[in-house]
């Protein structure tokens, strides 16, 4: 068995784990949280929703079925750190390329194997998520806690611009085009332009910092707010475009940061959850329907509406906004965190979680369906007015 090299976590507050260097030798800083997510670690490693972001995985075993050319839902690995407790000796698997830990050294990913993830995770599950280091260089737990104590904060981080698209692209609808929709690129993962182009959507994808006027240049019959790593309420760009769309009527239709952006819009504040929701097991409860959905999940913040307090149960009623009624639609059943909000006089809606499902379960693919349908709608509803 090959002998790996010594390595250290410390977290901010001074818990420290031991373990042995995974990926590339060195040294990170980020923001510790946990992934309940079973499967799916290539599309959580590629997700630029984790940008700053140490990811503790909670599955014991990571790495079994390697790394392959089509999971991957960004160009590259975004995650600062990555620590597992038993690493895959061998990636088995039919679509696999490579192995991961070979993957994260070549992208330069510093990671950590061997730790208690169970204990790790109890941890910031009691603590919060904080800020740690990782280090096979210096295995010295002080020296490393002065450096974490320096590092960033996330409360406050604009992370978007740094993961967004440099330059506009396009993803053309399979089949006949029905219609155009215009994503802002927060960091966006590629399974969601992916999931509108299977319902006839051509998606152009703009940088973070366009304008609204550059959007609608595009075509577009609708705008869509991409999810993104970072703290929105430093994003007043975006919700300022937000903003703009909802005084046009535009149809818009926000994932994730993207729901924190059309909240902000709305008139609504955000906060930074105690360790966030990051897995693909969550129950959301669809206020709409009455069903529960298992979801996907990757975020460190929520919208505050009035009248829900932390644990407390979402009123379900009509909230006044500047843009008129508006709804928390979906719920999630662990904690009552605020999980969706639809627009009642204007042809928007937002959900808190991933129903591109990059990974996880497909309970809440209809909801790309219900942004057709609202598109569809404002563009029938314009072509009667225009008549």
């Amino acid at each position: 068995m090959v002998k790996r090299r010594p390595a250290i976590l410390v977290l901010e507050d001074g818990r420290t784990f031991p373990g042995e260097a995974y990926g590339s030798v060195g040294e990170t800083f980020g923001e510790a949280v946990f992934n309940t997510g079973m499967t799916g670690y290539q599309e959580t490693l590629t997700d630029p929703s984790y940008h700053r972001q140490v990811v503790v995985q909670t599955a014991p075993h990571i790495g079994n079925t390697g790394v392959n050319g089509e999971d991957d839902e960004s160009g590259r690995i975004w995650v600062a750190g990555y620590v597992v407790r038993d690493p895959a000796r061998i990636g088995s698997n039919w679509r696999a390329t490579g192995g991961l830990e070979d993957r994260l050294a070549t992208e330069g990913v510093v990671g950590i194997s061997g730790v208690d993830t169970r204990a790790l995770t109890r941890h910031l599950r009691e603590r919060g998520a904080m800020r740690v280091g990782i280090s096979s260089i210096d295995n010295d737990p002080q020296s490393l806690l002065a450096r974490v104590r320096q590092a960033p904060e996330m409360v406050g981080a604009d992370l978007s611009a740094e993961v967004s698209t440099p330059e506009p692209y396009v993803v053309e609808a399979l089949g006949e085009r029905r219609f155009t929709v215009a994503a802002l690129d927060l960091g966006i993962k590629r399974n969601v332009p992916r999931r509108l182009a299977t319902r006839g959507v051509t998606t152009h994808v703009l940088p973070a910092s366009s304008t609204i006027d550059q959007m609608l240049a595009t075509g577009a019959d609708a705008i869509f707010l991409s999810p993104g790593p970072g703290d929105p309420a430093t994003a007043d760009a975006p919700v300022a475009l937000a903003r703009e769309a909802l005084r046009r009527e535009v149809p818009l239709f926000g994932i994730c940061f993207g729901s924190q952006i059309l909240g902000r819009a709305l008139g609504f504040g955000t906060y930074k959850l105690g360790y966030g929701h990051r897995g693909i097991n969550q129950p959301v409860l669809d206020r709409a329907t009455g069903k529960v959905e298992v979801t996907s999940h990757n975020h460190g913040f929520a919208v505050q509406v009035p009248g829900a307090g932390a644990g407390a149960v979402v009123p379900d009623q009509v909230i006044d906004t500047d843009f008129g009624g508006v709804r928390v639609s979906h719920v999630c059943l662990n904690d009552n965190v605020v999980e969706g909000l639809r627009a009642v006089d204007l042809p928007a809606f937002t959900v808190q979680y991933h129903p591109e499902a990059a990974a996880g379960p497909h309970d809440a693919d209809y909801l790309f369906d219900r942004f057709a349908d609202l598109i569809e709608g404002r563009t029938h509803s314009k072509g009667r007015s225009n008549a």
